[in-house]
């Protein structure tokens, strides 16, 4: 016994480095924080959850830049989290999508009715998530954090007990998305059959080194890619995104576009630039054909859509697609791309959503294309914001997304994928129809009804920001690309 209490003595505790994960900590216990507010002193009211979660996204945002220039260990808690630049680069993206989110959600929430305590925890946890998935240096830490933002997003997609639509979406999604992380679970399995690890970093050196079994490694990199392809809504696994998109709030339609796609590539990247760099080679045409495919069905189909919301989801598709191009090239170029088109696609479509969420009135009414007609004399604000987020998705100089366009298809030629980038020039030119279309609605008819939309000063501020950032990547792009040569560099 005394030998034994002699060495319990003697042990030391491992040392657990909770930094890099600072940011997560902050937002969790702010939700539940949040939580326990709600459930002591319950209210109609959500101005003040709103401020608690501003603060704790804030908070957050301070630890991330905090993070960039901290000095240890390239991964803590055992290997599953990656302490790089890389990973802060998302968060803050991903914490600025959460913040306009919540500055959308109180004027959404006041005035369709549907304000309820639970809402702003689900976004915080949610956020959670997203910062966590790219950081996850672990494919099962991956899969735990893109559980937890996938449930959060089911529950917000059908948070609306007044529609149901609402409901019907939300069930689409959970029962595709269960599907889907099926798929996730099984390429999690092979990876772990090819190379004996689920680390990132121990698969690549395996698949270096010749140890691993090549065959399953590659059945494991398409079960991946279905898995994430689903969350990005990459074809032919999209077919949750127009249901979802319409049927949401159309503030968690805002949140859900830009920060799932922007979590979810940015797992994607590490992936497959990482733990499946040495099948880069097998991987990339697999990858061509996804990019060809995504960009063809969501340009060709929103072509179509009569209804603002489920245009922007086919829009949203075939962004995938465009950004599925820089992930072919499969280089430093290509993850520099990507990263970019990324931050510029999260504050375009959260505009493009935020104004459709305004000159919707009240809940979910006017959202038609019809309903846009005349919107320059209704409100000239709101109908110039929209012009500049369209024209920036459709791929316009001198917005931010021409320079997102021509960075994906410059990395892709000069890898030597140049009938890829040559097809997405193509549907480029198609997808600009319907965007066009829109802004012709809106300068050139009469106005259905007289009447004005009128905007509160922080919903305003809201759309705002959006559409400066759309500016200034545009027309000084290398604020950004100083940013990004240094983000993009991924260490363990």
């Amino acid at each position: 016994m005394t030998f034994l209490l002699a060495q319990a003595q003697g042990l030391r505790p491992p040392e657990v480095d909770l930094g890099p994960v600072l940011p997560e900590l902050i937002l969790v216990g702010t939700a539940i924080a949040a939580m326990l507010f709600d459930a002591l002193r319950p209210s109609r009211d959500q101005r003040l959850m709103a401020t608690l979660s501003m603060a704790g996204i804030a908070a957050a945002a301070g630890a991330s830049v905090w993070l960039w220039s901290r000095e240890g260990p390239a991964s803590v808690l055992g290997g599953m989290v990656a302490a790089d630049r890389f990973a802060v680069f998302f968060r803050l993206v991903i914490l600025g999508v959460a913040a306009l989110a919540v500055l959308l959600s109180q004027h959404y929430l006041e005035r369709s009715g549907d304000a309820r305590g639970e809402y702003y925890p689900l976004l915080l946890f949610c956020t959670a998530g997203m910062t966590l998935i790219t950081a996850a240096a672990d494919l099962i830490m991956v899969f735990l954090a893109l559980e937890i933002l996938s449930l959060c997003l089911y529950l917000l997609t059908g948070f609306s007990f007044r529609r149901l639509a609402s409901a019907e979406a939300s069930m689409k999604y959970f029962l595709l998305g269960a599907f889907s992380s099926a798929f996730f679970l099984y390429g999690i399995a092979l990876a772990y059959g090819a190379t004996g690890t689920t680390n990132l970093s121990e698969i690549a050196g395996s698949l270096s080194g010749e140890l691993g079994s090549v065959a399953l490694a590659l059945g494991a990199a398409g079960l991946l890619a279905a898995g994430f392809g689903f969350k990005v809504a990459a074809a032919p696994f999209h077919m949750w995104t127009p249901d979802a998109y319409q049927g949401a709030p159309t503030c968690v339609t805002a949140f859900m576009s830009a920060g799932t796609k922007v979590a979810a590539f940015g797992a994607l990247l590490r992936v497959f630039m990482v733990a499946l760099s040495p099948l880069t080679w097998d991987w990339r045409p697999f990858m061509w054909v996804l990019a060809a495919l995504t960009m063809a069905v969501g340009s060709v189909l929103a072509i179509a859509q009569t209804d603002v919301k489920r245009m922007l989801a086919y829009s949203s598709i075939a962004h995938a697609g465009f950004i599925l191009v820089g992930v072919t090239a499969g280089n430093q170029q290509g993850m520099e791309s990507a990263m970019f088109y990324l931050a510029a696609y999260a504050a375009m479509i959260l505009g493009a959503f935020g104004v459709v969420m305004l000159v919707s009135v009240r809940g979910e009414r006017h959202l038609s294309l019809a309903s846009y007609a005349g919107l320059a004399r209704r409100s000239p604000f709101l109908a110039a914001l929209m012009t500049l987020f369209l024209l920036s998705l459709a791929g316009i100089p001198p917005s931010a997304g021409f320079i997102a366009k021509f960075t994906v298809f410059s990395a892709a030629v000069q890898a030597g994928y140049w009938p890829l980038a040559l097809v997405a020039v193509l549907l480029s030119v198609v997808a600009a129809f319907f965007y066009i279309r829109l802004i012709l609605l809106m300068y050139t008819q009469d106005p259905e009804e007289a009447e004005e939309v009128r905007t509160p000063p922080m919903a305003r501020l809201a759309v705002a920001i959006p559409a400066l950032l759309t500016l200034l990547f545009g027309v000084l792009p290398s604020l950004l690309f100083d940013v990004l040569r240094s983000a993009s560099v991924i260490t363990f």
